[in-house]
């Protein structure tokens, strides 16, 4: 796990959401695949629909724009997404 890249591409709320959930996932040697399904941008913030080899099912990444860059950040628990 690189934290640095990871860290370099969330907010700090999207960092350490997903360092949480990479600690609670087992270790593995298997290659995981990334297949972007679907995207949409309204302003300053996008939304991602994804499917990994790892779950095999569907998730959504939230990303908003800061200094120009876009970065993962989190999704509130009652926030409707575009998909």
């Amino acid at each position: 796990m690189d934290k640095s890249a990871l860290k370099k591409h969330t907010t700090s709320e999207g960092y350490t959401s997903l360092i949480t959930v990479q600690n609670m996932l087992p270790d593995s040697d298997k290659e995981i695949e990334v297949e972007i399904l679907d995207e949409a941008i309204d302003g300053e913030i996008a939304r991602i629909k994804y499917k990994t080899t790892y779950e095999g099912k569907t998730g959504v990444f939230k990303l908003v724009k800061e200094n120009d860059h876009w970065k993962v950040t989190n999704k509130g628990s009652r926030e409707k997404g575009s998909f």
